[in-house]
C-alpha cells in the first residue's frame, strides 16, 4: 500500500526521477517558462519553490544548498542575485502552469511552468505606448499623410 508516501513517481527509479527533477529546475531558472507534462511541473513546482526560497536567504549555506541539488554555478548565481530579489517582497507562489496543449504522440496534457513577475511581463504591460514614444522622439509620424484624390465631377 501507498499509505502516506509523497510524490509521484513518474515511472521512473529513483536516481532517474531525481535527476529528472534536477533538470526540469535547473531549465526553469535559466529560461524562465518551460513546457512539460502537467504531472512534472506538479512536482518540479515544490523543488522550483524551495530553491528561490534559498535564493532570497542569501546565506553561504543556502548558496552551498542549491549548488548540491541545482549543480550550475551560473544558475545559482542568477537564482541568489537577480531571481531572488524579484521576488524580496512576496512570501511564496513563485509559478504558475498554464495548460497548453496534448502531445501528438500520446494525448499527454501539456502545461507551460513559468516564474511569475518575469522582466518581460513589465515590458508587455507597457505594451504600445511605449514603443510609440520613441518613434515620436524621433520625429517620425506612425502613417504618413496621403494626397486625397481628386473627385469625379
Amino acid at each position: 500500500m501507498r499509505h502516506r508516501k509523497k510524490g509521484r513517481q513518474l515511472g521512473r527509479d529513483t536516481k532517474h526521477r531525481w535527476a529528472l527533477f534536477r533538470s526540469l529546475v535547473t531549465s526553469l531558472l535559466e529560461h524562465e517558462r518551460i513546457e512539460t507534462t502537467a504531472a512534472k511541473a506538479k512536482e518540479a513546482r515544490g523543488f522550483t519553490e524551495r530553491m528561490i526560497t534559498l535564493g532570497k536567504t542569501g546565506t553561504l549555506p543556502a548558496r552551498r544548498r542549491a549548488l548540491s541539488f541545482l549543480r550550475d554555478k551560473e544558475i545559482v548565481s542568477k537564482l541568489f542575485g537577480e531571481v531572488a530579489g524579484r521576488y524580496r517582497n512576496r512570501s511564496g507562489g513563485y509559478t504558475r502552469t498554464i495548460k497548453t496543449r496534448r502531445r501528438v504522440g500520446d494525448a499527454a496534457e501539456l502545461v507551460a511552468i513559468e516564474l511569475v513577475d518575469k522582466p518581460t511581463d513589465a515590458k508587455a504591460k507597457a505594451g504600445p505606448a511605449e514603443a510609440a514614444k520613441p518613434a515620436a522622439k524621433r520625429g517620425k509620424t506612425a502613417s504618413p499623410e496621403r494626397p486625397t484624390p481628386p473627385s469625379a465631377p
